[in-house]
């Protein structure tokens, strides 16, 4: 190998200055489908499904999607030389094949679930018939609410694929005991699993009840498991097989027959782990550079231990905006990308139309940790967007009361006073007598509890403003617009800055099918792009972005 130095006598763009690979090696095809130009360059470079040549000819360096190599001792001047090559890109080639095979799917990408509806059934209908998985957003819904998506969404999709949330309640387990019976019931087989810090029987039930042999006396599983975590702790749960004290008190309530106690000491709880980096709602802002890598290992750790026959794949969220993102996930090794916030600004999402416009113009800078309902009293904090709202503020000053004060009666009148007209909008009174009404249906024995612990009395009026901003949100409440809690990672504002001066600026134009087919076509051509460089092409700055063009793209 000798170091070549080739100059283009053509500007396009592109120069060759290293170490040459072919040297003895010539290209053979028409000259009429080599581009020279760099519009119909960028052209051949985004042909994926194609090999790429990059070809030198009379001192003018071009590129093709066709023709052929061959060995020579040395090229003349009548031969073309090869200076680099790159096969064909599939997009359906970046990350595990097997996450596609195993849901069905023609990419290894999928959009996770938002609470509340916002990962909405349009949503999920809309990405399942593109074969893209969608979880739908079933956090914080009604069970009634929840069996109506079900249907919907089968109706729409018999044969998938889709997913459905089963965001762990500590305060209210009976919702999510609802949840899997509901599961169980319509025959939902893949559910997302999120918020978990330990195994419960409910999501063990799920995960059991679709255990079987077939015809080939292997395990079969039904009801596929998809866990989104952040600590290598609760990822191990998920990645061993279910607790053998769970597996007994299923069997001896019924719930799993002994066979099935039996099986699933051979697989683990999850198919699939997403390791959730720094994404919106509840996360713990983890770096994804250091979380990947570390829970690869943990994977490969307990593989080795268990030796199960499919292996579980690791896939990665929160941050993933643009095609940059996602193949730097893809190139640290993660099975799959899963992106949340950048799809609530989508016409699909659930979000009102106020809302997907604030998120529209967000900046990677304008999110903050705040508390969140579901587990005020435990501190736990999610991620919301707080440009053009006051509810990160209003709602940290809630528990910084909470933290201070054994009661509603302790705290001061004048900051009693401030709550009721600036965050409220009605006396505390009013609050609790609306919290009785709602705890009187959905959970009476929370109810109960409160009336002989005032601390606990007073976290449940100021959780009454904490469940009620998110719905706000949602319903696009009027007057109510600086109290909307937005759940909101910077992911939202590193999108906004890839799309900035194109047709996706406009929340009104943002596809969630759209935008995940921009993201994987981005992420192999960049991948495309970054194998040339490596064997020693040098591009222009124009060559080495992918902007979204087209609002039909197909891919």
């Amino acid at each position: 190998m000798k170091t070549v130095e080739i100059r283009n006598s053509h500007d396009n763009g592109l120069n060759f200055d290293a170490f040459s690979f072919y040297q003895n090696q010539a290209w053979k095809g028409s000259l009429d489908c080599v581009s020279f130009d760099r519009d119909t360059i960028r052209n051949k470079l985004l042909n994926l499904n194609q090999a790429c040549y990059i070809i030198r000819t009379d001192g003018k360096i071009g590129v093709t999607n066709y023709g052929y190599t061959y060995a020579t001792e040395n090229v003349d001047s009548k031969e073309i030389e090869l200076l680099a090559y790159t096969p064909p890109t599939s997009t359906s080639n970046l990350g595990d094949p097997n996450f596609l095979s195993f849901h069905d799917v023609k990419y290894a990408y999928s959009t996770g679930a938002m609470a509340g509806g916002i990962a909405s059934e349009e949503m999920v209908i809309a990405l399942g018939k593109a074969k893209i998985l969608a979880s739908f957003g079933a956090g914080g819904l009604s069970p009634d609410r929840l069996e109506a998506a079900i249907n919907t969404i089968q109706a729409a999709l018999p044969n998938g694929p889709y997913a459905f949330n089963l965001i762990h309640s500590p305060n209210e387990p009976a919702i999510e005991r609802r949840a899997v019976e509901l599961y169980l019931k319509y025959g939902v087989r893949t559910i997302e699993a999120s918020a978990f810090l330990d195994l419960t029987p409910n999501i063990v039930h799920y995960r059991v009840a679709g255990l079987g042999l077939n015809a080939n006396n292997e395990i079969e599983i039904k009801n596929k498991v998809i866990a989104k975590v952040s600590r290598r702790e609760v990822a191990t749960k998920f990645l061993q097989p279910a607790p053998q004290r769970i597996l007994k008190q299923l069997v001896e309530q019924g719930l799993i027959t002994q066979q099935q106690a039996l099986l699933a000491e051979e697989v683990p709880i999850a198919d699939d782990i997403t390791v959730e980096a720094d994404s919106g709602g509840h996360t713990d802002n983890r770096p994804l550079v250091c979380l990947l890598p570390s829970m690869l290992a943990l994977r490969d750790q307990i593989q080795a231990q268990y030796n199960y026959k499919r292996p579980v794949r690791v896939g990665v969220a929160g941050g993933i905006a643009n095609p940059q993102s996602a193949l730097a996930g893809f190139m640290m090794g993660a099975a799959y990308v899963v992106t949340g916030s950048i799809n609530q600004s989508c016409v699909e999402s659930g979000s009102c139309d106020y809302t997907k416009q604030l998120l529209a113009q967000a900046e990677m800078a304008d999110v903050m940790m705040a508390p969140a309902a579901d587990m005020f009293e435990m501190g736990v904090k999610l991620q919301v967007l707080k440009r053009g709202t006051l509810f990160p503020m209003r709602a940290q000053k809630l528990y910084e009361l909470y933290r201070a004060y054994n009661s509603i009666e302790e705290i001061p009148l004048a900051e009693r006073q401030k709550l009721e007209k600036q965050v409220f909008r009605k006396s505390l009174a009013e609050v609790w007598e609306a919290t009785v009404t709602y705890l009187t249906q959905r959970n009476p024995e929370k109810l109960a509890k409160a009336v002989n612990n005032p601390k606990f009395k007073m976290a449940l009026i100021f959780r009454w403003y904490l469940g009620l901003s998110s719905r706000w949100s949602n319903s696009g409440e009027k007057g109510r617009e600086v109290d909307y809690q937005i759940w909101c990672g910077p992911a939202m504002g590193s999108f906004n800055d890839w799309v900035r001066g194109t047709y996706l600026e406009s929340a009104n134009n943002r596809h969630v099918v759209d935008i995940a087919n921009h993201i994987m076509l981005g992420a192999g051509y960049l991948y495309r792009i970054q194998s040339l460089k490596l064997q020693g092409l040098q591009l222009h700055d124009s060559y080495t972005q992918y902007y979204p063009v087209s609002s039909t793209l197909e891919v």
